[in-house]
């Protein structure tokens, strides 16, 4: 059997382009991303079958010092990642972090990248932001390190080495048939997705602290014969106050949220939908064990 097959864990700081990278190796949008860190909340599973491979990526969220209990399950999902993890793909951001100190000396980064014990794959990222020379420079002190087994240079943006780097990963993939069907992508169904693509307007569209505060639970979803499939989303929030910066005056930005979201969704399933979207506060619901694991985030197990 010379089929190979594994799951490769995305893991980094925020904000340095792992959804990106996600979707770019994919070949399809699973995972939201956009310019503003912290967007991923959730591990997301993507596929990518062939004829003689099968990757099961594990997009992650960034890593960081936890501020509340939302955070801290944030941190769970790399931890317990890393932990079900063939290969490890420790993305960094060139653009940001020239020389990897930023990034390096951080004691969260230290811990997780000494719990993998795996092959592990560093990948410079946004490499068409960066000078030829700091790319060089950086790859050659890492080499000199010795912490990873390969080291790969990267734009997902613009998709420059993404054939080399699943290559890479296809190498240090242990000798195993298919888990999942070829034709699955993700292991999530469509309310996922859809709850994601809302959430993701939210960040692209508000600002400060709301779409940190913001989160998306899908109530209802009917699939209906000879009409628009029907969604009602709910926004929490987690003050009264921050309710009327959602809708905006007469309902505006909330109409434009919907449109948005609408018509992405209707790009992601293929179909048309009718979207209707509530504003519900749910007090501090970042640090109520009881909100988060309704809606998602509950405590990975070690199983």
């Amino acid at each position: 059997m010379n089929h190979k097959a594994g799951y490769v864990s995305l893991i980094g700081k925020p904000n340095v382009g792992k959804s990106t990278l996600l979707n770019a190796m994919i070949g399809t949008k699973l995972s939201i991303a956009t310019s503003k860190p912290q967007t991923t909340r959730k591990k997301v599973l993507g596929i990518l079958s062939t004829d003689d491979y099968q990757i099961i990526f594990l997009d992650t969220p960034g890593i960081l010092n936890p501020e509340y209990l939302l955070q801290e399950r944030m941190l769970d999902v790399v931890h317990h990642s890393v932990k079900d993890a063939d290969v490890v793909l420790f993305i960094i951001d060139i653009k940001n972090d020239p020389t990897g100190s930023k990034t390096f000396e951080d004691e969260k980064v230290k811990e997780i990248l000494s719990e993998a014990n795996q092959k592990k794959i560093l990948v410079i990222n946004k490499i068409d932001e960066a000078k030829e020379h700091e790319v060089e420079n950086l790859i050659n002190d890492y080499q000199k390190k010795n912490i990873f087994d390969k080291i790969i240079a990267t734009s997902a943006t613009m998709g420059i080495n993404i054939k080399n780097l699943i290559d890479e990963i296809v190498e240090l993939l242990p000798e195993h048939p298919k888990y999942y069907p070829e034709d699955q992508l993700s292991d999530e169904n469509e309310r996922f997705f859809v709850s994601e693509i809302i959430r993701e307007k939210v960040f692209e569209l508000y600002r400060d602290e709301i779409p940190y505060s913001t989160e998306v639970e899908i109530e209802e979803f009917k699939e209906r014969e000879n009409r628009k499939d029907y969604i009602r989303a709910n926004i929490i929030v987690e003050r009264e106050t921050q309710k009327p910066i959602i809708i905006g005056e007469k309902g505006v930005a909330i109409k434009r949220l919907g449109k948005i979201a609408r018509e992405e969704i209707e790009r992601f399933l293929e179909r048309e939908v009718f979207l209707e979207l509530f504003v519900k506060v749910r007090e501090k619901w970042r640090s109520n064990p009881n909100f988060l694991n309704r809606f998602g985030y509950k405590v990975e197990s070690d199983d």
